[in-house]
């Protein structure tokens, strides 16, 4: 937390490198015009050896950084023993500093600083007492100060970058993840809605083919009107699912807006009932409490688990009956299905590769409820769930 905050503390240090470039660039034009003179008319070459080593050295930065720090001093501190008040070499002090401090970490950056300085300020003292030294010292410090405000903002920009990735990569799971949800209910609505008719559909088939071969023209007829109701019932479902792909609203023009969503409840529950009548499944409702109004969430996964629980008794019980339970509690709605078909083999109704009862669990669960599906010790099966009330519990209410 402290590097990150140091990090934007000097990351906004912005004027800091171009004023430390322009103090050096006017440091070296006060000062290498006399130093130059100054070897001249001293008639030893000992100056343009040594500066033409330190800058040399320059080149091995990147490499030995810590060795071309030391060549970069030593060689400022025989030039000041030479003669020159400020050596030739200190723009080379500089840059080699920056660079330091620039590629090290903090401490580091510190360490090599103060011991350079320190060096630089002693050999000034000595040397040339007075001003100079601390002059010197300034122009060490600036070249650490401005490496390490470099440094901290290359680290402000990184961290920067990867917050935007990390922002970036948790807005496209986000958005998987309800896509990923938004199949998933659909997936659901269409199982559950348009599968349910299909069955009816499919068991009428069934017998109309029966009573054909028994030449029964009044029950065959009964069978194809059932079909056919089924039929359209299943295709409205199957629009109006389809419509939750449909932009809220959208509708192909001179139709009706389709609906947002399909969401029957327990009051359509006498007309489910109907139409199991009709396929030859005879089912008692039998309700305990008070009767009352559901949050929608609740009433969609009831009405969805009876319909489910009652398409499976048609098409694998091998019964003609069934009972719905229902019980009203103040905190919570209990629902069972029941019927006295034949055993199921494992503990499911379920077919291979099928999804109603993992679909009715899928819905239970949303709710923060609980779902129990098995055989009944005396015969049959019986599916079993209780949805909690609880509004805040529940998704979509």
């Amino acid at each position: 937390m402290w590097a990150s905050a140091w990090n934007r503390v000097m990351a906004r240090q912005q004027l800091l490198l171009m004023s430390a470039f322009m103090a050096m660039v006017l440091f070296a034009v006060v000062t290498i015009p006399a130093d130059i003179r100054h070897e001249l008319n001293s008639g030893q070459p000992l100056g343009w050896v040594v500066s033409v080593v330190v800058y040399a050295a320059l080149a091995a930065r990147r490499r030995f950084p810590l060795g071309v720090v030391a060549v970069t001093v030593i060689g400022s501190v025989v030039l000041m023993a030479d003669g020159m008040a400020y050596p030739l070499t200190l723009p080379a002090v500089f840059y080699a500093l920056y660079a330091v401090a620039l590629g090290a970490t903090q401490f580091r950056a510190l360490a090599v600083g103060v011991t350079a300085k320190a060096a630089l300020l002693t050999a000034s003292l000595i040397t040339h007492p007075g001003i100079t030294g601390f002059v010197i010292l300034l122009v060490a410090a600036l070249a650490v100060t401005t490496g390490t405000a470099a440094r901290s903002h290359r680290a402000w920009v990184a961290e920067a970058e990867e917050r935007a990735r990390r922002a970036e990569r948790a807005r496209e799971d986000e958005a998987n993840r309800r896509v990923a949800e938004e199949r998933l209910r659909i997936a659901r609505e269409l199982h559950d809605a348009v599968g349910h008719h299909v069955a009816l559909i499919n068991v009428q088939a069934g017998a109309l083919a029966c009573l054909l071969d028994d030449e029964n023209l009044l029950q065959a007829k009964e069978s194809v009107a059932h079909i056919q109701r089924a039929s359209e019932e299943a295709l409205e479902d199957l629009r109006l699912t389809v419509g939750l792909l449909r932009e809220p609203g959208a509708a192909e023009p001179g139709e009706p807006g389709v609906p947002a969503e399909p969401v029957p409840g327990l009051d359509q529950l006498e007309e489910l009932i109907c139409s199991f009548a009709d396929a030859g499944l005879r089912v008692t409702r039998t309700v305990t409490g008070q009767a009352r109004p559901l949050p929608e969430a609740v009433e969609l996964t009831a009405y969805r688990v009876i319909q489910e629980s009652l398409t499976n008794t048609r098409k694998h019980a091998g019964c003609d009956a069934a009972v719905v339970r229902l019980g009203y509690t103040p905190g919570a709605l209990s629902l069972a299905v029941e019927d006295e078909g034949k055993p199921a083999t494992g503990s499911s109704r379920q077919p291979p590769g099928g999804h109603g009862i993992v679909g009715m669990q899928e819905r239970v669960a949303a709710l923060g409820g609980r779902l129990s599906a098995g055989p009944r010790p005396e015969g049959g099966y019986r599916v079993a769930a209780e949805l909690p009330l609880r509004p805040a519990r529940i998704e979509g209410s």
